[in-house]
């Protein structure tokens, strides 16, 4: 038995100096020494490829599988991954995520798919056993993120949501130094916004579905939607079938950040208005002009987005505001600062790209630099919590919330009223006619995972 063990430990040991030899980047986190963490990705677009890389920067990583539905991409990015470790070469490719779950059974599992196709690969992840890295926002409608929220506590896994705003260190910086440290006083108003240009105005016709892309799975459990060019990046983001629009894409980073910053929880009342209001729409089917208002005890969180015209404040175009009776608070992912309101000084800082630290950054197509730190960041304290069996600081409850705040914006803009959510009842109190809609129909054969709510 001792032999046994023996040859055990050196193959365990062995596997993690060969995983931390081959790996390319440079700043590999020293924490990270140990075991290569067995990962398989679902979605192999430009984000899910960027969460992978931000992984392997700050510890062993043997990827056991990449997940999708278009062949091309699938290759590509393989290719990409093995260039960055030596010991990434090969890595079984699957067309279906079930599959994969089921042969590879991944300790970490990384979704980078679009929205609709979140909560069943999430859920599905976790029932596998494995812990679970899930972008923003969580769910396209409010039952899903309850079914997600479940499946994590009663699988007992850790699931971070890609909410990194709560990882950014100069915003981390503003939380400790000025909200917690009491420099604003007493907070009564916050404004969010973006201002970015960014609803596609395209009108692609109808298309022959190229042979490398399985379009049926890609579409999964949402409405099917004529195939009129690959969706992938910003197409389908063009459209309610698939994702929750702007609202559910930049406003939940922003309003999730003020919550953290704030320690908010689920907003008393919500109400939103807002439409297509620029000219040449094309196909797309998101607001291209929203307002919304999260309300709280004496404090509205209300967000403004307009992808035309200008932005309110240039400086700021994608951002929060938090008005305190003492001073202002102006954050975004590239800066902070704090204007006092009488006597004081201005504080300013700017974010840290780490490019010295990190130059393989500075190669990697299509990167966001300035999220990059924040990513590494939240893939740390996501092995960590998961090491210490631990909430992670985007905890999939806390992801739930800001998900689902701006599902029910869309809802309260849709149906022209005030909303408020009950989340013990899981109901919106007092209309039947929104209860009904925080669970969207899924196309056959897929079926929703409300039944774990039961």
């Amino acid at each position: 038995m001792q032999n046994t063990n023996s040859r055990r430990n050196f193959i365990k040991n062995s596997a993690a100096l060969f995983a931390l030899s081959s790996i390319k980047a440079s700043g590999l986190e020293a924490f990270s020494l140990g075991p290569a963490r067995r990962v398989a990705l679902i979605g192999t677009g430009w984000y899910g490829k960027s969460d992978l890389f931000r992984l392997m920067q700050v510890t062993p990583t043997a990827v056991v599988g990449l997940c999708d539905v278009d062949k091309n991409q699938l290759q590509g990015a393989a290719s990409l991954i093995a260039a960055r470790s030596a010991s990434n070469n090969n890595i079984p490719l699957y067309a279906d995520y079930r599959k994969m779950l089921a042969e590879q059974k991944p300790e970490i599992v990384l979704i980078g798919s679009p929205d609709h196709w979140h909560a069943l690969q999430a859920i599905e992840s976790i029932q596998s056993g494995a812990h679970v890295y899930l972008q923003k926002p969580i769910s396209v409608d409010v039952m899903e993120g309850e079914a997600i929220l479940a499946a994590a506590r009663k699988y007992n896994r850790t699931v971070q949501v890609g909410t990194q705003r709560r990882s950014t260190p100069h915003l981390m910086e503003a939380k400790k130094n000025i909200v917690d440290a009491g420099l604003l006083g007493k907070v009564h108003h916050v404004e969010m916004c973006c201002y970015y240009h960014m609803r596609s105005s395209n009108n692609p016709s109808v298309q022959e579905v190229p042979n490398f892309l399985d379009y049926q799975m890609w579409t999964g459990p949402a409405p099917f939607r004529p195939y009129d060019g690959l969706p992938h990046r910003r197409w389908w983001r063009a459209f309610m079938e698939y994702g929750n629009g702007i609202m559910g894409d930049m406003c939940i980073h922003m309003f999730d950040t003020v919550r953290w910053m704030l320690d908010l929880g689920w907003p008393n009342r919500i109400s939103s208005t807002g439409g297509i209001y620029g000219s040449n729409p094309g196909k797309s089917n998101i607001a291209d002009s929203q307002t919304a208002i999260f309300e709280y005890e004496n404090l509205n969180c209300v967000w403004q987005h307009r992808s035309w015209g200008t932005a309110a404040d240039p400086e700021y175009p994608w951002s929060f505001k938090i008005y305190g009776e003492n001073g202002t608070l102006c954050g975004s992912t590239l800066k902070f600062d704090f204007i006092p309101s009488g006597k004081g000084e201005k504080i300013h800082r700017d974010v840290v790209l780490e490019k010295e630290k990190y130059p393989e950054d500075l190669t990697e197509k299509d990167i966001e630099l300035f999220a990059a730190p924040a990513t590494r960041e939240h893939m740390k304290n996501f092995l960590a919590s998961i090491d210490n069996n631990s909430r992670p600081v985007a905890d999939i409850e806390e992801g739930h919330i800001s998900t689902a705040s701006c599902i029910l914006a869309n809802m309260a803009m849709k149906l022209q009223r005030p909303l408020v959510y009950d989340p013990v009842k899981r109901i919106v109190k007092n209309d039947r006619e929104a209860t009904a809609l925080l669970k969207r129909d899924y196309r056959s054969p897929w079926k929703h995972p409300h039944h774990l709510l039961s």
